[in-house]
């Protein structure tokens, strides 16, 4: 196990990330951190596992993240600097689709849904991570919004429509069997969610002011 002591700082979630041995250190200890909330879920996490799987020794851990909590955090953080766009599929009913049928790829399948499954869970039991889970959904939320404000200049949506409240609709009901009944989601549910939100979209529901 390897004892680094180097400056770990963090940038704020969007911003540029270090290069160098800094940024290795950091995605090393996002992927100790994903593995652990994979393989025994938050309640088992500690900053022992991470150091041990990481090969960061824990003393740095502490010194730069203080905590378990400090350390899902700035996962969620390192997660929301990617360099992910959302789809153009050339209409608004196609961008809603990829983006529902997304959902469903990744908590679809138990191993991929394990980490992100497990951040949900931990935001319900620490308010860190429950600020870092909102921060992280916030900004990929706002990055959807590109897909409605594409179709309201294509004349496809009412002017007024607010993007924020249309993105979030086709995914809510996928979230609620996920989280809420613990219900199973597939493509049909993915595409019955898409039928409604654009049928809303079309009567006008989200249009504000």
């Amino acid at each position: 196990m390897n004892d680094s002591t180097e400056d770990l700082t963090a940038p704020a979630p969007g911003s540029a990330r270090p290069g160098g041995r800094t940024a290795r250190t950091r995605a090393a200890v996002r992927d100790a951190v994903l593995t652990g909330l994979s393989e025994h879920g938050y309640p088992a996490l500690t900053v022992e596992y991470v150091a041990e799987h990481s090969g960061v020794h824990k003393t740095t851990l502490y010194r730069r993240w203080g905590s378990v909590e400090g350390l899902l955090a700035d996962a969620l953080a390192l997660a929301g600097e990617d360099a992910w766009t959302p789809p153009d599929t050339g209409s608004l009913a196609g961008d809603l689709g990829a983006l529902a049928h997304e959902v469903v790829d990744s908590f679809g399948d138990p191993a991929r849904a394990a980490a992100p499954t497990a951040f949900v869970g931990a935001a319900f039991q620490s308010a860190r991570a429950a600020e870092a889970l909102h921060a992280f959904y916030a900004e990929r939320f706002h990055r959807c919004e590109a897909v409605v404000v594409r179709a309201v200049a294509r004349g496809k949506a009412p002017v007024g429509t607010d993007p924020g409240a249309v993105v979030r609709a086709v995914s809510a009901p996928l979230f609620l069997r996920l989280f809420v009944t613990r219900e199973p989601i597939d493509g049909a549910l993915a595409d019955q969610a898409v039928r409604a939100t654009c049928a809303a979209v079309g009567a006008g529901a989200f249009v504000t002011g």
